[in-house]
């Protein structure tokens, strides 16, 4: 997202600090194996990058609908946000693999309609269905907030929106202290994975459709409709434990809180009580949930920690002026993050990972990258912006 007016230039520059440590943290498998395999433990880079990411999307999502105050063309406003450069990269991806430059992702089976359709709606890492590229794990979740975002518009609670994130971290770490564990893609493997795919897309079109229409009572339905699904599939499909799940949306809803008081329709008072809950909730169960085989409870609690203050420090500055670069890749931030794999799955099919560490090359491969993604921002992301802003002009309810 360009780099607005002053007041937003924080948030520019939070999505570009994020971005550039999710870059680091998947090329540093290809450059930097060594430095990776002892700094992971200690510090998840992975985690801080999205969550900063979460914590801005919950601070802009939201604002974004009650500015537009029309379901419909925050719906058309999303599409062409986010979209053409996710099917430019799916598309480049496909291309690279069928022509053997880089590997290809195994589904496991799944069929070819069904892996495009689950992509499709971007809820496929909560729809059972294996990511074409790893990163796309985080829009499903994106995916789900919009979906409970407009839910709650719709029903006019857009206003609860610190009791909701307190309530959800609350019982992310209830559900760790009484030991509850949901199996990873537990309603995919009751139902099955495409009996799922096909009533979730079929779900998922009908949500946005209904909350998009005129009638109030059809508008509920699909807002409802919507925010069951996304919270549904968060709680009983996702990947990730349910305690992370539940800790995600809070985060979001946290930076909604934040944003209610910023603009004066809150308390500062109530968003720092929720920033509280949410914190020793999320800290409590990392801490409770112990050890993995791909989890440490330091390296998680340390990269979260640090997230929410990168976030609070980007707020207490809000009213300085802001480095023109860090705006610059701010702006350049989403295709930083879709971009950064097609053109590691090229390395990694090509000339193969790195045995030793190589500062040079990873210092390199940002050199090459960033260009790139200044000219994805401006030949993809920008046009599909200008077009969903007239559509959403053309179909805007009188």
């Amino acid at each position: 997202m360009p780099a607005g007016p002053s007041r937003l230039a924080w948030l520019d520059a939070l999505r570009g600090l994020a971005a550039l440590v999710v870059v680091f943290d998947h090329s540093s498998y290809t450059f930097m194996a060594d430095f990776r395999r002892e700094l992971m433990p200690q510090f998840n880079t992975s985690r801080y990058g999205i969550m900063v990411f979460f914590l801005v999307s919950g601070y802009i999502i939201p604002a974004s609908l009650e500015r537009r105050g029309c379901v419909r063309t925050f719906w058309i406003g999303r599409i062409f946000r986010v979209y053409p450069l996710w099917a430019a990269v799916v598309a480049l991806l496909l291309a690279v693999g069928f022509s053997g430059f880089a590997e290809m992702r195994d589904f496991g089976g799944q069929s070819t309609v069904m892996v495009v359709v689950a992509h499709a709606t971007m809820l496929q890492e909560l729809l059972g269905t294996p990511n074409l590229l790893l990163i796309l794990w985080t829009l499903s979740y994106e995916m789900a907030f919009y979906l409970l975002v407009v839910a709650l518009f719709t029903v006019r609670l857009q206003q609860r929106s610190a009791v909701i994130a307190a309530v959800l971290a609350v019982l992310a770490a209830v559900s760790v202290a009484a030991g509850v564990v949901v199996p990873v893609s537990a309603l995919s493997g009751r139902v099955g994975t495409a009996p799922l795919i096909a009533f979730a897309s079929i779900a998922m079109v009908i949500a946005v459709c209904c909350a998009s229409a005129g009638s109030g009572v059809v508008r509920i339905f699909g807002g409802v409709l919507g925010g069951v699904l996304g919270l549904g599939l968060v709680a009983f499909n996702g990947t990730v434990p349910l305690w992370e799940g539940l800790v995600i949306l809070a985060v979001m809803f946290l930076g909604t809180a934040v944003h209610r008081a910023e603009s004066g329709r809150s308390t500062w008072r109530w968003a720092a009580g929720t920033a509280v809950v949410v914190v020793a909730s999320a800290v409590g169960s990392a801490y409770r949930y112990g050890d993995g085989h791909h989890f440490t409870r330091r390296g998680w609690i340390v990269a979260f920690l640090l997230a929410v203050l990168t976030f609070g420090a980007g707020l207490a500055s809000r009213h300085r002026r802001v480095p023109r670069p860090l705006t610059r890749l701010g702006t350049i931030s989403y295709s930083l993050y879709l971009v950064h794999p097609v053109l590691l799955a090229v390395i990694d099919g090509t000339a193969g990972r790195r045995r030793q560490d190589s500062l040079a090359l990873e210092a390199a491969f940002f050199v090459v990258l960033l260009p790139l993604c200044v000219l994805t921002h401006r030949y993809v992301e920008a046009p599909g912006r200008r077009w969903g802003r007239r559509v959403a002009e053309r179909v805007r309810p009188p």
